[in-house]
């Protein structure tokens, strides 16, 4: 199923004209409404008028987390603040948060692209959709919340936390659909186990997740414990939370609704474009916001772009997965290490839950690299050598994935804290030196 057939399907000619179209309005309105761009355009000497087609784009100045901080909180709106109907803002745990503000017509844009991924999951209105994302300032509830009402579906708005009551009203609610971190997915997928409930009474068929990175073994390992069909959707606060991007049926990437949100890959060293299908860093350029437009925003995501047409018909470039950010990226004993890596590694093998903490440190000069990962019960055992056979099995895998050998520690099952919303797989002592 589609939802906007003009917009999803149109050919990458008509694409790229109602894109430049878009570019030149919002160049020209954060140019004369935003103050903070009109002094980085005239520092690189431009004007809206260079701005002729989407081509252009590349003469725009960048814009960094930096500096939606440094212009806290309202000093990136491009609109007086009469006409902002709604704050959002990121969850970061240090320094000022990200402030983001939506007009009337930037919530309905949001509600539309969420309805798009929503219907290309399967969903209608004839579902009910349980939404376990966080509500408040975090985009993740709100955004999922409105797109399932665009398409008609009924929402269960159960917010994230009390994992029981969860799991009781999705049964008795009859919710065919969850919304929510993978992360917390898994914990859910737990608990209903541990409920005695059989999973035969819950109509649970199409999962929406998203709000961190989660491998393709992840995906198997969800869809496996819930017996539902799992799906991407992607966003960031600063462009519009959950709905910039969603899988299809095919699941050969994430579709970006490009006609608002402009992406390109660049390389983070040199700052310059890369050839189609080549992995980089994720810019977005918002082509239709009115409350807070971003200008070649960089989303330290890295990923690459396919651009031929997909087998479900929709011609909006495809995004291959998230290896990672640039800035979540580990660098141990001069190894470019990914959180992701580790996870797809101990989802491969069976004796281990996919709950696990990498924790660095640096001890006389040397980077220390310990993974901590949970037994599953039934292979849980006080053996020793059983133990050490699995410690070497997991760090052999893991040194061959990423070229070190970290020290194992296996955790007792449950012993790992289970994450309600973003989880947490790092702690990296050498930052607090």
């Amino acid at each position: 199923m589609i939802w906007n057939d003009t917009m999803e399907c149109m050919t990458r000619a008509e694409m790229r004209k109602v894109q430049s179209i878009r570019l030149r309005n919002v160049v020209e309105r954060v140019y004369h409404n935003t103050p903070f761009y009109r002094k980085k355009m005239q520092e690189l000497d431009i004007t809206p008028d260079d701005i002729r087609s989407i081509d252009d784009i590349v003469k725009l100045p960048f814009t960094v987390k930096q500096d939606l901080r440094d212009n806290y909180p309202f000093g990136l709106m491009a609109v007086p603040m009469s006409e902002i109907v709604r704050l959002h803002a990121s969850s970061g745990t240090t320094g000022k948060p990200i402030v983001v503000g939506y007009t009337r017509k930037d919530l309905n844009v949001w509600s539309e692209v969420v309805a798009r991924c929503l219907t290309a999951y399967g969903l209608s209105k004839n579902d009910i959709v349980q939404v376990s994302y966080g509500y408040g300032l975090f985009t993740g509830g709100l955004g999922a919340h409105s797109g399932i009402e665009t398409i008609g579906g009924t929402v269960i708005p159960m917010s994230s936390g009390n994992t029981q009551k969860q799991i009781q009203l999705m049964h008795d609610f009859g919710a065919n659909g969850l919304a929510c971190t993978p992360s917390y997915a898994l914990h859910l997928a737990e608990t209903i186990h541990e409920s005695g409930i059989p999973l035969e009474e819950f109509k649970l068929k199409v999962g929406v997740f998203g709000a961190e990175p989660w491998t393709e073994n992840m995906r198997k390992d969800l869809e496996n414990k819930l017996r539902i069909k799992a799906y991407d959707i992607y966003g960031l606060t600063e462009i519009c939370g959950p709905g910039v991007g969603g899988e299809c049926e095919h699941q050969h990437g994430t579709h970006l609704w490009e006609d608002h949100f402009f992406p390109e890959i660049i390389d983070p060293d040199t700052l310059q474009p890369v050839e189609p299908g080549q992995q980089g860093e994720l810019v977005f350029t918002t082509l239709t916001k009115e409350g807070m437009p971003m200008i070649r925003y960089r989303t330290r995501d890295l990923t690459s772009l396919t651009y031929e047409t997909c087998e479900c018909g929709r011609t909006a470039v495809r995004m291959d997965r998230i290896l990672g950010r640039s800035d979540d990226m580990l660098i141990i004993r001069g190894v470019n290490v990914f959180p992701s890596q580790v996870e797809s590694v101990i989802l491969e093998l069976e004796e281990f839950e996919p709950y696990y903490m990498i924790i660095v440190d640096r001890i006389n000069n040397t980077d220390t690299f310990e993974v901590q990962v949970e037994l599953r019960s039934e292979y849980y055992s006080d053996g020793m050598n059983r133990m050490i056979a699995l410690k070497k099995k997991i760090a052999d895998r893991l040194h061959n994935v990423i070229g070190l050998k970290p020290d194992i520690k296996i955790m007792e099952p449950r012993s790992i804290e289970r994450s309600q919303g973003k989880a947490k797989h790092v702690i990296d002592h050498r930052k607090l030196i």
